[in-house]
């Protein structure tokens, strides 16, 4: 495990957090320090509001501007390797492996594909994300102008995305969609977590059964919308959640008495075709991701 150079954490206070204490809010939010560690801090100045040190007491408005620093931490291992599948001047698509968070969160903070692809190309930044636990294309822009033309292709749905799935059980109809809403929905250690739920947004996801095995199947899964947890959560609403997914179960809901957190790995899910249109030449374009062992047909199966 490496030591990072710990991180200032800045944050515009929303409506959702206006009224709770500043003791509160923190605790509930950044479950990584108890609520005795926060007060400590607190206590000690090391938490800023609208830049003066401020109390456990204090109560928050929407608006405020909340600061602290959390000292340096040691970030798990993970792996830190990338393989380059496209450049040009406006585009880069990269492989991530499983394990390696995107962006910085859940503890993570040099430990991160973002960091390490910045170490050979500063000027990327990502347009989209993976969760840790899935490997596959993640696409980067290079320029102002790429990265706000991408933003707009995901926005409006015009960016096909196809993922490789190994799931429990097998589907009764080879060609199906999901399109159950996700939103958040309480969590025990972290609040809120998304899930199915009624009052989500919407979503939808197109699967087709490749192969069936004992017990399991692969499946291809393409979707337009990109909510968070999106093939985990649709998947298991359809009663096939992903093989050793230790968050989601049968419905798109949280496992009975599970303290897993959604950054968890263990299941299998590869994304391994990005279609979109060049940013700069308008033609089409589409990355491809060799599959992992564990995501290839194998023989004898049907499919």
């Amino acid at each position: 495990m490496a030591l990072n150079q710990g991180f200032d954490y800045t944050e515009k206070i929303g409506p959702a957090a206006a009224g709770l204490t500043v003791l509160d809010y923190l605790s509930r939010r950044y479950r990584h320090s108890s609520e005795d560690e926060w007060r400590q801090r607190l206590n000690c100045g090391l938490v800023l509001l609208d830049g003066s040190a401020t109390t456990v007491g204090t109560v928050l408005r929407s608006g405020q501007r909340l600061m602290w620093c959390r000292p340096p931490w040691h970030e798990p291992d993970v792996p830190l390797c990338y393989a380059v599948l496209h450049l040009d001047r406006a585009v880069l698509a990269v492989a991530k492996p499983k394990g390696l968070p995107t962006l910085p969160a859940g503890g993570f903070l040099a430990h991160t594909l973002l960091t390490r692809v910045q170490i050979d190309f500063p000027e990327a930044t990502p347009v989209h994300r993976l969760g840790r636990g899935t490997s596959g294309v993640v696409l980067f822009a290079r320029s102002a102008r790429a990265r706000k033309e991408l933003h707009a292709a995901f926005r409006n749905h015009e960016v096909v995305k196809i993922y490789r799935a190994l799931v429990v059980g097998h589907p009764k109809i080879d060609v199906f969609t999901v399109d159950v809403p996700i939103g958040p929905v309480p969590h025990d250690r972290l609040g809120m977590v998304h899930a199915a739920c009624a009052a989500g947004r919407k979503a939808r996801s197109h699967v087709r059964v490749v192969q069936q095995r004992m017990g399991s199947s692969l499946l291809d899964v393409s979707i337009t919308t990109g909510r968070s947890h999106q093939i985990r959560i649709h998947l298991a609403a359809a009663g096939h959640p992903l093989v050793a997914d230790p968050l989601y179960t049968s419905g798109g809901v949280f496992r009975d008495g599970s303290t897993s957190l959604p950054g968890d790995i263990g299941y299998h899910l590869h994304a391994h075709t990005l279609r979109f249109t060049h940013p700069d030449t308008g033609k089409p374009v589409e990355i491809f991701c060799h599959l992992p062992p564990e995501l290839r047909t194998v023989p004898g199966a049907r499919g």
